[in-house]
């Protein structure tokens, strides 16, 4: 089917407007680029309402780590927690822009969301990244009762490069067993899990350009991110991880004009193929970003209605 006609018309703007290419510039330019598309574009009234807000920092591997708390509105008992990693290639991205994010997972599951401000490439190129989600993740599972309190229900969840982080916190989770509490459930939207240049995806051909995040973006996010020799480490391209099972259960979100739909449908397969009970949405009509498109487009908030409700049976 054709682009959603609203995003469409959001696609037609942008053209006409000559929006530069977030890799044709530096990464502080890409940063206000996609800040002023989101943050100062945004109208604070569309926001979805939540009980409280909280902007904290926690201790991490390399100094401290911005993370903010959305709380719901109605808390009756413990509620999941969910920690999110926000979208951005690794090299762009914050709270901020994400705030529309945590805010959607906090009404629509009822749960307690951490959002992660982990360092960003190339100041702080792989594992750093990683390294921050991770230890997010292990402070919301030492510190569970003062968040969401119901330790079976620690969740993680992220879009694009946030989506990745996901999966490959879930997989560490699982191979260390450093977590005080087992990873329940993992939602990724658009997640970008194959880094190999030479892995072939016919959704990076036939999506490249014309679509919101075009494949000269995508690598250049990789090469401020990872070398040559990391593609393949583990925790940067988790569809080539050898063995999956035994991970939490997955909700998966693709775009029909994504270059990223692809490789996030071959990673769906893998995880099923491994026993992981794992929930597939491909969105036709949808771009990279819809989970931030819900305000502009009426069928990209019933996309992000369908991933959260079934996120939310997941943790029920």
């Amino acid at each position: 089917m054709p682009v959603d006609p609203q995003i469409q018309a959001i696609l037609d703007l942008l053209a006409q407007g000559g929006a530069p290419s977030l890799a044709s510039g530096s990464p502080e330019q890409a940063r206000a680029t996609f800040r002023l598309t989101t943050v100062d574009m945004r109208d604070p009234s569309t926001l979805a309402p939540v009980g409280s807000i909280e902007n904290t920092q926690i201790d991490g591997p390399a100094g401290p780590i911005p993370i903010r708390i959305y709380r719901p509105e109605r808390i009756d008992g413990a509620v999941p927690t969910i920690v999110f990693f926000h979208g951005g290639g690794f090299v762009i991205g914050d709270l901020d822009t994400h705030d529309d994010a945590g805010r959607l997972l906090c009404r629509d599951i009822d749960a307690v969301v951490v959002s992660v401000d982990y360092r960003l490439a190339p100041e702080h190129r792989f594992p750093a990244g990683f390294e921050d989600c991770f230890a997010a993740a292990q402070w919301a599972a030492n510190n569970i009762g003062s968040l969401g309190g119901d330790g079976a229900r620690l969740a993680v969840a992220g879009d694009s490069a946030g989506g990745n982080l996901a999966a490959a916190v879930a997989i560490a989770a699982r191979d260390s067993g450093q977590l005080a509490t087992q990873i329940a459930a993992q939602l990724l939207i658009y997640p970008a899990v194959d880094f190999h240049v030479e892995s072939s995806h016919q959704s990076r051909v036939d999506n490249a350009e014309g679509y919101f995040l075009t494949q000269a973006d995508m690598e250049w996010f990789r090469e401020k991110y990872l070398t040559d020799e990391e593609m393949l480490d583990p925790r940067a391209s988790v569809l080539h991880v050898d063995d999956l099972s035994g991970l939490p259960p997955a909700v998966i979100g693709v775009a029909e004009f994504d270059p990223l739909r692809d490789e996030g449908e071959a990673y769906a397969k893998k995880l099923a193929d491994a026993g992981v009970h794992t929930i597939l949405h491909r969105f036709d009509g949808m771009v990279h970003g819809f989970y931030g498109m819900g305000v502009l487009s009426a069928a990209a908030a019933d996309a992000v209605r369908t991933l959260n409700g079934d996120f939310k049976k997941l943790l029920a």
